[in-house]
């Protein structure tokens, strides 16, 4: 009896850490797959060709970072985000602003027909606030942050 009332409180509190680290894992590994999944639509994503047509012109960086939040580039009222708190607020898509030269100090960076490679970049936070264990022991909320980046693919 002894040992046990010496051993649960920290067992408890091993197991609850295991669990709340788990729990920031997993939603730090879906904010990366959904910046991925964002940054990948907007690589391939090209308004141009809506406006050619006659179309009304899409906002490609709009419908990425739907994506990396919701799944889905038009989400509706009801849906929901990849991680329950994450907006569209923090994510920022950017489409090929950012240029790098393909070979730098005669070391290839990029393999590239052209002299420079344009890239998209999207970036994102997550307040995470955990399921309580933090709080307790004293600690806020951590900030986790991702990027991701595909080289420009337009067609």
């Amino acid at each position: 009896m002894v040992e046990m009332t010496l051993i649960a409180p920290l067992m408890l509190t091993l197991s609850a850490g295991v669990f709340e680290f788990g729990n920031l894992i997993h939603d730090k590994l879906l904010m990366e797959a959904g910046l991925s999944d964002g940054a990948r639509f907007g690589a391939r994503c090209n308004s141009q060709i809506y406006t050619d047509a006659g179309l009304a012109a899409i906002d490609c960086a709009a419908m990425a970072t739907n994506i990396a939040v919701y799944g889905k580039p038009t989400p509706t009222q009801t849906d929901v985000p990849r991680i329950a708190g994450w907006a569209t607020a923090n994510v920022t898509v950017t489409i090929g602003t950012g240029c790098h030269n393909a070979v730098v100090g005669g070391v290839t960076q990029y393999r590239s027909t052209t002299a420079q490679v344009c890239v998209v970049e999207a970036d994102g936070t997550y307040p995470y606030s955990g399921v309580g264990l933090l709080s307790v022991i004293g600690i806020g909320t951590i900030n986790l942050t991702g990027s991701h980046q595909e080289r420009l693919m337009r067609f």
